[in-house]
């Protein structure tokens, strides 16, 4: 058996057990009985506002469709990930999907960044040729084996009741990552997403930008997978930040609203699904469904503030 890495191992061992000892002691349910759904919680909290902060820039830069394109390419990932998966257990050996998937990802979203840059093509036509490449790609080496099928379900729709202390550190190191870098380039990127000669004029390369933002966008895409799924990440994505854009009046103002937004639909949707009603939906489409709630509720104070 593979040993962990030191500090992996003290998590795993020590430090996430300590964070559901604590938890039970501060929740009064029944189901913070359970380490798989304290887990759940736990990654809701930490995705949820990371989510949603690089959706600001996702609505303020127009890039909705980019977004879809690179959850895709989590299909076509999964689907090389099964492929090498299979070969390599001719001779005893396995492979992780989720590497695949996130290189894959990777891969897709700072190519779709270079050919923006260096063709005349839109970029709703660039993400359109990727989008249509790798899902058929995707698709032809799924259905070249059956058996491959298998255990696609779970990153198609998501399954939040299944990650492990490993799923959780890794949010959590790209969660403070990502925010950092967020809030280290906001301005810039805000500048970025009115117009492009504008942020030039003010010293900002708009290229070594727009390939940070690609490359942390495939990232939480990607890591995203497992919660929501492929179907539903967009929507953890967009529809917060489309929620703080409707009440927010400043840019920074937006920011903070799509946090409060992604914690609210992240945990109140994570919690819902635990109640019994509720049990056999998708813990990604009920985060998705009560963070659309909150854009209607959003779209409501709007129009009563105009």
């Amino acid at each position: 058996m593979t040993s962990l890495p030191p500090g992996l191992d003290w998590w795993t061992n020590h430090g996430l057990p300590e964070v559901h000892r604590i938890l039970r002691l501060v929740l009064p349910f029944g189901w913070a009985q359970y380490s798989f759904t304290l887990n759940a919680l736990i990654e809701s909290l930490l995705l949820a506002p990371l989510c949603a902060a690089m959706g600001v820039q996702i609505v303020n830069f127009r890039l909705a469709f980019f977004s879809d394109a690179i959850s895709h390419s989590a299909f076509t990932g999964v689907a090389i990930g099964f492929l090498l998966n299979e070969m390599l257990g001719r001779s005893g050996g396995s492979f992780d999907p989720r590497i695949t998937m996130i290189l894959f990802g990777v891969l897709v979203a700072l190519g779709i960044a270079m050919i923006r840059r260096r063709t005349d093509l839109s970029s709703d036509t660039v993400v359109g040729v990727f989008f249509s490449t790798i899902v058929a790609l995707g698709l032809a080496i799924i259905t070249a084996g059956g058996s491959r099928t298998a255990d696609f379900q779970r990153y198609l729709y998501g399954d939040i009741l299944t990650l492990d202390a490993t799923d959780i550190a890794v949010t959590a190191v790209l969660a403070m990552v990502v925010l950092v870098a967020m809030s280290l380039s906001f301005t810039r990127m805000t500048l970025i997403g009115l117009n492009d000669d504008l942020a030039h004029s003010h010293g900002v390369s708009v290229r070594r930008y727009d390939y940070l933002f690609s490359l942390l966008l495939a990232l939480v895409v990607t890591v995203s997978i497992r919660t929501a799924g492929i179907l539903l990440v967009t929507g953890m994505l967009l529809v917060p930040a489309a929620a703080a854009r409707n009440v927010a009046r400043s840019a920074g103002g937006m920011f903070r609203w799509a946090i409060v937004a992604g914690l609210l639909s992240g945990v109140g949707g994570t919690v819902a699904s635990f109640s019994p009603r509720l049990d056999n939906m998708s813990t990604g489409a009920v985060i998705v469904l009560t963070a659309a709630i909150l854009f209607a509720i959003s779209l409501v104070g709007r129009r009563r503030v105009k």
